[in-house]
């Protein structure tokens, strides 16, 4: 007992010993930022204790910038961040009365002021019912230890980090964990579930054994959740350096399978004649990580996440060859906009994207073995500008375990792409305009809008394609004369 309370007081000292070092480091920083003299001043003349709270002071504390500074007041959150803003000279401000809070503009800081409240919750329901609190009542409603931590702005104690749940240890610990109960921080609010998981994944950081415990039990209150705030946290989770360390956590937690149940179908390995396919659920992560190595595209990384999710609706077990999964590209590509909508992701340009990513993702796999022009010009009419996306998706989904056979891979993947290049210079096929309108062609001839029309624009883009012709409307013209001739709309050359 003796030597067990001994190592304990050495920790506590130490742990003391961390945090008046970061209150140091925080008066110091404090005292370069104008803002939050501003503010402890405008609080002071209201007779508000001031605070600044959450995720500021943990990423002060982390080194890790950050312009969104959030203030608590024992008073109306509204009133001090209107004097602010006057004192300020002005500057703009955003009030939410709805939810008692402020925005106030200054420089390229973004400034949320709150009075101090302490929430309760129904079972149905996610919002709280808010009443006037003590800075120990907002402390107590954070999330995690490390968004629980605040910095007096009070004169008396200037600087002085509060923190009365650890959340400088945790830092050190590199742990997510809540301030009370986790099974009723997250049965109060289940988006916190997802957060917890964003930010271990953000910041690499574990998830406390209890805390993550009652994500596997409160998973299905996640359903009370709106399905935008849902992905708002997924997408940050997809952004984060490793994302598949988020994913990890969301299947092994239960939470995957309330929201994206053709990812978790994905999972597992199926045997048939001790004959194997690879579990396409890691694939899938590996993909995701490698794509993120060289990306910070959103939509690129959605790509990688959907790319085989078509492979659990069309594995076949073929005697001869043993799995296939023929289709899956285009089943894939077509499953994508119902999942975009169901997630309530962009129904835009960026459901395009990724769709066709998904469509054309074993394109450039197939040109490794037969690098011809046509198919290469096809592909760089198909994919337009976002052919590199495309390769480097390609590239992304190389994760065999053999480097010989990835370097192999790679090598051809480089013959396509210098292929692609070479071509692209020349006849200009990635961003294809005909070289003949339709508009054109029936001036010409005469002709209504038909499917006529339609036809002869695609057997000149075809000849263009196929290398018949170049991508010029001298060699377009010839070739519409010629067809011209054959469909007996005229008898002699034509003169555009």
């Amino acid at each position: 007992m003796k030597t067990g309370l001994r190592a304990n007081l050495i920790t506590f000292v130490g742990l003391q010993y961390k945090i008046r070092a970061a209150q140091m480091n925080l008066i110091e920083d404090l005292k370069q930022i104008n803002a939050f003299h501003t503010v402890a001043d405008a609080a002071e003349t209201l007779g508000y204790e001031t605070y600044a709270v959450g995720g500021y002071v943990r990423d002060l504390l982390l080194k890790r910038p950050c312009k969104d500074i959030d203030f608590v007041c024992v008073g109306s959150g509204i009133a001090l961040a209107e004097a602010v803003a006057k004192a300020f000279g002005n500057v703009p401000m955003t009030t939410f009365k709805n939810f008692g809070t402020a925005l106030v503009k200054y420089e390229d800081f973004d400034l949320e002021f709150v009075g101090a409240r302490k929430e309760s919750y129904r079972s149905e329901s996610r919002k709280p019912i808010v009443e006037d609190g003590t800075l120990e009542d907002d402390q107590k409603r954070r999330d995690f230890t490390i968004n629980a931590m605040a910095i007096s702005l009070n004169k008396k104690n200037y600087g002085d980090l509060i923190d009365p749940f650890g959340g400088v240890a945790h830092l050190s610990k590199k742990v997510i964990q809540t301030p009370l109960d986790p099974e009723l921080t997250f049965s109060d609010d289940p988006l916190r579930m997802m957060r917890a998981i964003r930010f271990a994944s953000q910041l690499n950081f574990d998830i406390e054994a209890n805390t993550f415990e009652a994500l596997s039990k409160n998973s299905a209150r996640l359903k009370i959740v709106s399905m935008e705030r849902i992905t708002d946290e997924l997408n940050k989770i997809i952004l984060s350096p490793v994302p598949s360390y988020g994913f990890k956590l969301l299947f092994q937690s239960g939470l995957l399978k309330e929201f994206f149940p053709e990812m978790i179908a994905l999972h597992g390995v199926e045997y048939v004649d001790n004959k194997a396919h690879k579990d396409n659920f890691y694939h899938t992560l590996q993909v995701l990580d490698n794509v993120s190595k060289v990306s910070n595209d959103l939509w690129l990384r959605w790509a990688a996440i959907l790319h085989d999710i078509a492979k659990p609706l069309t594995k076949r077990f073929e005697p001869k060859v043993g799995w296939t999964f023929h289709g899956h590209e285009d089943k894939g590509a077509r499953m994508t906009p119902g999942i975009f909508r169901r997630l309530k992701l962009p129904m835009n340009e960026k459901l395009d994207f990724v769709q066709k990513l998904v469509r054309l993702h074993l394109r450039p796999i197939a040109l490794v073995k037969d690098v011809t022009d046509s198919a290469v010009r096809r592909l760089l009419f198909e994919a337009g500008d976002d052919v590199d996306s495309l390769m480097a998706l390609c590239r992304a989904d190389i994760t065999s375990k053999n480097a010989e056979k990835v370097t192999k891979y790679l090598a051809n993947f480089e013959r396509v792409q210098k292929k692609m290049v070479e071509l692209e210079e020349r006849d200009k096929i990635k961003n294809f305009q005909p070289p003949i309108t339709g508009d054109e062609i029936m001036r010409l001839f005469n002709l209504p809008g038909s499917r006529v029309i339609g036809d002869i624009k695609e057997q000149i883009k075809e000849a263009i394609i196929v290398g018949e012709i170049k991508n010029s409307r001298e060699e377009a013209i010839e070739l519409l004369t010629k067809i011209a001739k054959e469909r007996g709309l005229i008898n002699q050359n034509v003169n555009l």
